[in-house]
């Protein structure tokens, strides 16, 4: 009987100690920055004063250090300090675009939320009911910090030679002016104090009111929109939130959109997330009414098949459900035309007449594409080609029953006054294996081909696998170099890289972009691969 005594506090004991471990694993948790990878996404507290109309809009669930921290926690030893100083340029940079000094006034009390909404104003005058600018939404640890910021961020920009308006709106105390930091160009601010622990940061106090308006209905604001709502739902996790209106998605954002009005798509909404060394990107986009994208159906195998029969590494590798309806729709057909990598007649009549699936290997100028046996039908493309002048004959290389495409030219004149022979550069092949069918640019791609590759070299990894979207219509990874020059001709990654005052693209190592198409929207997938360089 008095084991029993003994065997309940024994058993007390250890209900507490676990208890308390799995406490403090949960309080370490949360001030960890590893938890930025996972997120749950809600509609952010600064949503309530962003205008359902505002183009574009950023909301960040961390403070201005746990980036750092992150960076930091996931780098290579030897580059934790300089993956924290790229990730510290970047955010000093941004707040210095809107007036502030991270380090000297944000540093001490800056919490979650974070965001960020530009406007444009609306045409004309008389009855504009938009005005441009931008709204800076900023939360605060504690009710302290953001009053001691308020009182230092205008007392600093008086000594500069601000004059300060002080008024009463909607109840909250606003104060305006032209303010500055020493040194800078005087801009017109104007800020607000909204439940003790909300600074609002505003390009005037027009911008300032409107803001302060929509907070006050639901039906107004980004936060109550149903479709908003919806979204976050969807998208499920994320550190940070992007929302972009048609009219920002070319002008902000740098999308190529198609000219006819009902050809372009509606809003985006994008998610961002670190993953380990990548940034993850998932994203909806609404799409133009009567678009739909073609699914992976009974040909899923071939598709497969297909990127296990590549045996070397390519730098650009993209899978392709149905190309030919895809070049149909004028939104997507820019982005297949650069994932094809392949420039001339007979490429560009495979991803234009193919059914699918479409697998596209390039490096450099040498581009690869595998087919069903059947689509396209060797006879079409004869025809089309024989119309533009290229002769088709058989060739056979190191077994390979090869079918090539040459254009007869005339060489140019010998000094000899003698012409000379006719040249018949090669333009493309193509090779049948059972129920596959490769189009190539040059002979030596064969070796692609022809099972592993030299000894002792591992057979490279699909560089899709890591985006786990198998059910994509469109599936893009590139290497290091090429995602570098991808990035730096995107505006949007120009401006990421102007606010850090360096390049943002020498890390690096790969992107890779999934697009599948759901019910009325378009599911973007990327991912942005960093290594140790």
């Amino acid at each position: 009987m008095k084991a029993r005594p003994f065997l309940a506090v024994l058993l007390a004991l250890v209900l507490a100690v676990f208890g308390l471990g799995l406490g403090g694993w949960w309080l370490v948790w949360q001030r960890s920055a590893l938890r930025l990878q996972r997120l749950p996404l809600v509609a952010p507290r600064a949503a309530r004063f962003v205008p359902r109309d505002a183009p574009f809009s950023l909301h960040l669930f961390s403070d201005g250090e746990q980036p750092l921290d992150y960076a930091r926690a996931v780098a290579p030893p030897r580059r934790r300090r300089q993956a924290a100083e790229a990730v510290g340029r970047l955010r000093d940079g941004a707040f210095a675009a809107a007036g502030l000094d991270y380090g000297t006034e944000l540093s001490s009390w800056l919490a979650s939320p974070v965001g960020l909404a530009l406007f444009e104003a609306d045409a004309g005058s008389a009855g504009a009911t938009r005005r441009g600018g931008w709204l800076l939404v900023l939360g605060s640890r504690d009710n302290g910090g953001a009053r001691r910021f308020l009182q230092r961020f205008w007392q600093t920009r008086s000594l500069a030679g601000t004059d300060l308006q002080i008024s009463t709106y909607r109840g909250l105390g606003l104060i305006s002016g032209r303010g500055a930091l020493l040194g800078r160009t005087p801009m017109p601010l104007a800020t607000a104090l909204v439940d003790d622990d909300l600074v609002l940061i505003a390009s005037g106090r027009g911008v300032l009111e409107q803001a302060l308006d929509v907070s006050q209905i639901d039906e107004l604001n980004q936060a109550g929109q149903p479709g908003f709502q919806e979204g976050l739902r969807r998208l499920g996790t994320g550190a940070a939130l992007v929302q972009a209106a048609p009219d920002a998605l070319e002008r902000w954002l740098g999308l190529p959109l198609p000219a006819p009005a009902d050809q372009r798509p509606g809003g985006l909404l994008l998610a961002l997330r670190p993953d380990g060394r990548s940034l993850r990107l998932s994203g909806l986009l609404e799409l133009p009414s009567q678009t739909t994208l073609p699914e992976v159906g009974a040909d899923g195998d071939l598709g497969r098949a297909l990127r296990g029969a590549l045996h070397r590494p390519s730098a650009s590798l993209a899978l392709v459900q149905d190309p030919a309806a895809i070049a149909a729709i004028p939104l997507l057909q820019p982005l297949l035309t650069r994932m094809a990598g392949a420039a001339g007649p007979l490429p560009s009549l495979v991803v234009g007449t193919d059914g699918g699936p479409l697998l596209a290997a390039a490096s450099g100028d040498r581009w690869l594409l595998g087919t069903g046996a059947d689509r396209p039908a060797v006879a079409a493309v004869e025809a089309s080609l024989a119309a533009d002048g290229l002769i088709a004959a058989p060739l056979e290389v190191e077994g390979h029953s090869l079918l090539v495409w040459t254009r007869l030219r005339a060489g140019a004149g010998r000094r000899d006054n003698r012409a000379e022979q006719l040249q018949a550069p090669l333009l493309g092949w193509r090779w049948q294996r059972g129920d596959q069918a490769w189009w190539g640019a040059s002979l030596g791609q064969l070796e692609s081909l022809d099972g592993p590759g030299p000894k002792g070299v591992a057979r490279p990894q699909d560089p899709l696998e890591a985006l786990g979207a198998p059910g994509a219509a469109l599936q893009w990874a590139l290497d290091g170099p090429l995602a570098r020059d991808l990035l730096a001709s995107w505006q949007p990654w120009q401006r990421l890289s102007a606010l850090a005052g360096g390049p943002l693209s020498d890390p690096v190592a790969g992107l890779a972009l999934a697009l599948t198409g759901e019910s009325g929207v378009l599911a973007v997938d990327a991912r942005l691969d960093f290594g140790d360089s």
